[in-house]
Parts: C-alpha cells; structure tokens; sequence
C-alpha cells in the first residue's frame, strides 16, 4: 500500500523549461532576470505596488519588521495558534511578541483580544492567515489604523484566499509569502515581501543588500548593518512557472476540500473545517479537521488510524505560548488556541491526490472515531 502524504508539489514541463532556462542562460548581464520577472507578475497577481523576494518567508518578515523601524522595547501583537516562524522575527529584532487568543471558527487573530492587548508599546500586529483561512481584516485594519500601528499580514498559508474581493496580502502596510515545498506553489524555498509603500520596499531592498543603499558610487560600502535574504535566479524561474499555473493549482486545492467536506461533515456531528464565510474565498491550502470539543482523545485515536493505513497528517499547530521559546512570557491562558489544539489535524492535499486516495483517508478518519 502506497504512503499517502500529507503534501508535495506538483511540477511539471513549464517549470523544467524555465529552470533549465535559468541554469542555462542566466548568469552575467541575465543573472536577476528571473527574479525581477518573478517579483514584477507577482505584484501584479496580487494588485499591489512592488514585490521583493526573499530566500524564505521568516527573512521577509525580518526585513519587514526592520524597515518599520521596530525593534527593543516595541511589542508586536499576533496569534498564539501559530508557527514559530510567524513569532521568530519579532524576536530577531529585540521586540517582544504578544502572543492573543484565536477566534474559534476561523482560528486566526481575535480582533478583541487584539483591542485588550494594545500598550503605548504596541507597533505592529501580525495577522496570520491560518491554513488559507483569513484573518478578520476589516477589523483589524481598523484597530491598526485608529492606534497609529502597522498591519503586516504573514499570508504564508494563504496565496489565493480573498477578502472582500482583494487578494490576502493586500490589505496591510506589508505582507509576507511562503514558497517552501509544502505551500500552494513553491521555489523550493523561498518568499516574498509585498507592499504598496515605495519607501518601504526601498528600506527593505536596502537591508536585503546587505545594508548597501541603492545608487551608492563606492564600491562595497555599506550604509548600515544588513541582511542577505535574497533568492537565486533559478528559484524564481521555477516561481515564475508556478505563478503561471497558479489558477490550475488553486481550483485543485479548492476541489480536494469540497471532497473532504462533503465526507466528513454530515458523518461527524460538531466537527469543523476551515470555513469560508460571505465575502471571502478560501484557498483551503491545508484542509484542516477539527474534531466535536465532546470527544477527548479522539485527536489522537485518529492520528494512529490514519498511520495504520499509511495516511501522513500532522497536528494542527500548538500554542506558542506552552513551548519552550515562550514560557518565561507572560501571557493570557488563550483557551481556544489551547482547545483547538487538542482537537485539530491536517488532512493530505496535494496536485496529484486521487479520490481512491482521499477516500483512503475518510475511511481512516471515520475508523479512529469509531475506537
């Protein structure tokens, strides 16, 4: 019986055609081509000013925090329902990251726990779009707008997902993409930094350089401590065939969870799914199962059912504030991030997953509740 993972790329003609292109033929006066090409169509995808790429999202969000001048004695706010990833930067630059409560159907930031937890040191918060599932962004462009504060969407999870008609990303002062192997399209590694602020993405092209500044006529002078989070000319090859693609990959992420949806919901009374409310499209990156708040332990039951069939799901993320990086961090108790993540898991979805397949999987799921 063949493994069934949890996700993997798809790849294809288009993209060997443009990184074989890009090993070929892009060096010397050719050697940004791609990557200015990438940055270009993906602003434009996006319905923003410019696009910067990075070599990972964690480096997007580093420089961006750094361009908005935040650093020691600031506090940023976000979800404590997240990857460390979304947390880590606030810490590379000094700040302290206030870690609130989720709100328990989209599992992303409360725009209440936002309002309660904003100080005089408050200076950014960081909406994270949880597996596609988005953030509540009118409010919390609101609250960011009415404290003087910066509104930076880390929309890692959530290329394709639309609020209100605008793409995700496209609602804050800045925005963050993954491009890692695992996401709707992939360089391999890599992310992207967007903003319709001109003088930001000058800040941040100049910390990307190393610290150099744009025109400087001497050689190897840098204007202040940088960074180098840039990436290669044949990532963005492969990022500009999949962004060409992106469409196709985004109706299969969006049938695939249909598919799902249409299994489990009516056969587990109480279970959730990432949600799509009125005026918003979800890109259901990650097709995430929460299980009735009724059935402890059931989390687990289906976890192993699942193994046993040769199915790869994952826990939905823990609390940052329970992990060892943040427990000296006073913070609130956050009980739905604590309970949602007892009840959650990812489902597989990828291109290529069949029906035989995913019906593998709902039969696995269905098992473990039965135990």
């Amino acid at each position: 019986m063949s493994k069934i993972y949890y996700t993997k790329p798809s790849i294809g003609d288009l993209e060997r055609a443009y990184v074989n292109d890009a090993v070929a033929n892009g060096w010397g006066e050719q050697c940004y081509a791609y990557i200015q090409r990438f940055e270009r169509e993906f602003a434009a995808r996006l319905g923003v000013a410019h696009a910067v790429a990075t070599s990972s999202c964690t480096g997007a969000l580093h420089l961006g925090l750094r361009a908005l001048d935040i650093g020691p004695g600031d506090e940023v706010i976000l979800a404590d329902m997240n990857w460390i990833a979304s947390a880590a930067p606030v810490c590379y630059v000094g700040a302290q990251a206030v870690l609130v409560d989720v709100l328990p159907d989209s599992w992303c930031l409360d725009p209440a726990a936002v309002a309660r937890a904003i100080t005089p040191r408050t200076k950014a918060i960081i909406a994270v779009h949880l597996y596609g599932n988005l953030a509540a962004l009118a409010e919390l462009r609101a609250l960011a707008t009415a404290h003087g504060l910066a509104l930076i969407e880390d929309a890692a999870e959530a290329l394709g997902s639309r609020y209100q008609g605008r793409c995700a990303g496209a609602w804050g002062d800045l925005a963050v993409f993954s491009f890692h192997g695992t996401k709707l399209m992939t360089t391999g590694e890599g992310g992207m930094l967007v903003t319709n602020s001109t003088a930001l993405r000058t800040r941040v092209e100049q910390l990307n350089n190393h610290g150099r500044a744009a025109g400087e006529l001497r050689q190897f002078w840098p204007a202040e401590l940088g960074h180098k989070y840039k990436m290669s000319n044949i990532q963005a090859a492969l990022g500009c065939a999949q962004l060409e693609r992106l469409d196709e990959l985004l109706a299969r992420k969006r049938a695939i969870f249909a598919y799902y949806a249409r299994a489990l919901l009516p056969a587990i009374d109480g279970a959730q799914m990432n949600p799509e409310p009125p005026d918003t499209l979800n890109s259901y990156w990650m097709p995430t199962l929460m299980l009735p708040e009724d059935c402890p332990g059931a989390r687990d039951a289906v976890l192993h059912s699942l193994a046993e069939a040769g199915v790869d799901a994952r826990l939905v993320f823990q609390p940052l504030s329970r992990t060892p990086v943040f427990a000296a961090t006073p913070q609130a108790s956050n009980l739905q991030a604590a309970g949602l993540a007892l009840r959650g898991l990812n489902l597989p979805s990828y291109h290529e997953l069949t029906e035989a397949e995913q019906d593998r999987v709902i039969a696995a799921v269905l098992q473990g509740l039965k135990r």
